[in-house]
């Protein structure tokens, strides 16, 4: 009859549109399609016309609802295309999605750097390129309150991945701050290699966010005027896309400030190229300016800055 042709053209022209959407709309208009195949497979001759109409209705609806899911699975695809990519990362500082906004963050843990910041206080960077912040060492029983300055010619960026890092997102040379476990007393002359290693490649280190890193070398180590230790290592990240390694340099220089037992560390990187073409005297003059000196003591406590937007908490 003409409402059964007109019912069916409905359909028909609804499963053509979804059709157009990619092969998605297929999977969702399987369950659509097998019921309306049962419908007319199993009416008989003395099937009502208003039965005939309810099923029609059905699978209507079913093809509707199916094409409103669509967007959830779109939505998802797009989600992973946020996934961070370490090969560009590491080449340019920006995500190949485009810059490490909140899409691209989503799901990683910040990476851990030792670095605990003092309530009330915030990261700073002048025009100049000048960096300061105070961050606490120490323990819960002791704390010691630290003042560090540095400068780079980098952005100083934010962000919740973020401690005190700055970053060149053209060709990804950087710089952070980072603070080892305790030295139990060594001075920086007796501490091994391995010590100050660990904290920046440990599996929830800086250079561990994007991947474990491979072929760690520590090609320099030496004393600075008495008070610092400088390391060169070298080292390779894997990158996600191709599993290409990509070669990359960084300088590290250490000092534990007087009546504290926590080494602060600085380390300016840039990848193998660069650091050949210019980036090992930028990272060397950044290395010079590190200061990391005890906070003049005051009465007010000591507070660890709450880093997830809730009340400070107590050292």
């Amino acid at each position: 009859c003409t409402d059964d042709r007109q019912h069916l053209s409905l359909y028909s022209s609804t499963l053509h549109y979804l059709l157009n959407m990619k092969f998605l709309a297929i999977i969702f208009l399987a369950p659509a399609a097998s019921a309306f195949t049962s419908v007319q497979s199993s009416r008989s001759p003395t099937t009502t016309q208003s039965a005939l109409h309810a099923s029609r209705r059905d699978v209507l609806a079913s093809a509707t609802a199916s094409m409103l899911a669509i967007p959830s699975v779109v939505n998802a695809a797009a989600a992973v295309q946020d996934s961070l990519q370490i090969e560009e990362f590491l080449r340019t500082g920006i995500d190949a999605g485009g810059t490490m906004g909140v899409s691209s963050q989503a799901g990683k843990s910040r990476p851990q750097t030792g670095v605990v910041f003092r309530d009330g206080t915030d990261v700073l960077q002048s025009k100049k390129g000048d960096v300061s912040a105070e961050i606490l060492v120490g323990t819960k029983a002791e704390p010691k309150s630290v003042l560090i300055s540095f400068t780079a010619p980098y952005k100083l960026e934010t962000g919740s991945v973020y401690d005190v890092e700055c970053r060149d997102q053209k060709t990804g040379d950087g710089a952070f701050l980072a603070v080892t476990e305790k030295a139990n007393g060594k001075s920086l002359e007796e501490l091994d290699s391995s010590f100050f290693m660990k904290r920046l490649f440990d599996p929830t280190g800086r250079f561990s966010f994007y991947g474990a890193p491979t072929d760690i070398k520590v090609k320099k180590s030496s004393m600075i005027d008495g008070n610092n230790r400088m390391l060169e290592v070298s080292f390779s990240n894997l990158s996600q896309s191709t599993n290409a390694e990509i070669p990359r340099t960084a300088l590290i220089v250490a000092t534990i400030p007087k009546g504290t037992d926590n080494a602060v560390m600085l380390v300016a990187s840039a990848n193998a190229s660069r650091w050949k073409k210019g980036a090992d005297v930028a990272s060397k003059t950044i290395a010079d300016s590190f200061s990391a000196i005890p906070s003049p003591q005051t009465n007010m406590k000591l507070r660890v800055k709450d880093r997830s937007n809730g009340a400070s908490i107590d050292f």
